[in-house]
């Protein structure tokens, strides 16, 4: 299994002073998806949790709605110059009477640790139906709580102690309990990780939640937690205007800027008391 991380020398400078030491970075390496063989999406990733990964994509592109649909899902021989496996293609097989969309292949997903997905047709492409629209949950979560949860995330960040290179996507019950958390050098990795976990737990449609991601909100990253039925989704940095397009169409409560007691309420602001 790959690691995520690894040691590499820097030379560090202060002033007149340099000096020459090892540093631990973080890893990112290509995870490719296939569907019954077939490639579907290639992914930089942060290798670990890659089962989920693969899950927590398929759900929010909408070609999953549960774990029911997923067969098998096993790692491939994708070997490197010296023979040994590397652990970076994925097979899933999907349940009978479950199949691709019919754009599913054809849109060809390439996604990076920073963009997500890129190159899909068009902006309709992306605006995915799902079976667990957050519109009607009537989560209530206080003001206190959603500014208490940054440090919570921050804390249990174990990797990005010692990396300082990955984001974090947590998910967080109304009271501010937190109950898993996942990093990944792409904010839509981690995302994907955890929604993949909730599958995994049989938790998805994940009602009266609220997910928590490291850096900005995107469309992507909106799209993600409709897909999955989280009422909130709260960032410590700013949403795009399609994100909060979505957001107001799609029932989700979208926080933007939350750094300690302070936060930006975008969408569905009846939902923070």
């Amino acid at each position: 299994m790959g690691r995520v991380s690894t040691r590499t020398p820097v030379t560090r400078i202060s002033g007149v002073h340099r000096s020459t030491r090892p540093d631990t970075v973080v890893v990112e390496e290509p995870l490719e998806i296939r569907v019954s063989g077939v490639p579907l999406a290639v992914t930089m990733r942060t290798p670990g949790s890659d089962m989920e990964l693969a899950q927590g994509f398929l759900l929010t592109e909408g070609i999953i709605d549960d774990r029911a649909d997923i067969a098998s899902i096993r790692y491939c021989n994708s070997v490197d110059g010296s023979g040994v496996n590397t652990y970076n293609v994925l097979d899933v097989h999907l349940a009978p009477g479950v199949s691709l969309p019919e754009t599913g292949i054809e849109r060809n997903f390439y996604t990076t640790s920073s963009c997500g997905v890129c190159g899909k047709a068009s902006l309709d492409a992306i605006r995915q139906r799902t079976r667990h629209s957050p519109a009607a949950d009537r989560i209530r979560v206080e003001a206190a709580t959603i500014s208490s949860l940054p440090d919570t995330l921050r804390t249990a960040q174990k990797v990005f102690a010692t990396t300082g290179g990955l984001h974090a996507a947590g998910l967080f019950t109304a009271d501010g309990q937190l109950i898993a958390v996942r990093e990944d050098v792409g904010r839509h990795n981690a995302v994907d990780k955890l929604i993949g976990w909730a599958i995994e737990q049989g938790q998805v449609p994940l009602r009266g939640t609220v997910l928590l991601v490291s850096g900005r909100a995107s469309f992507e990253l909106a799209q993600k937690a409709v897909m999955a039925g989280i009422p909130v989704l709260a960032a410590v940095s700013a949403p795009s205007s399609l994100a909060i397009d979505l957001a107001h169409e799609a029932g989700l409560t979208l926080i933007g800027f939350l750094r300690g007691p302070t936060m930006n309420l975008y969408t569905h602001r009846e939902r923070v008391c």
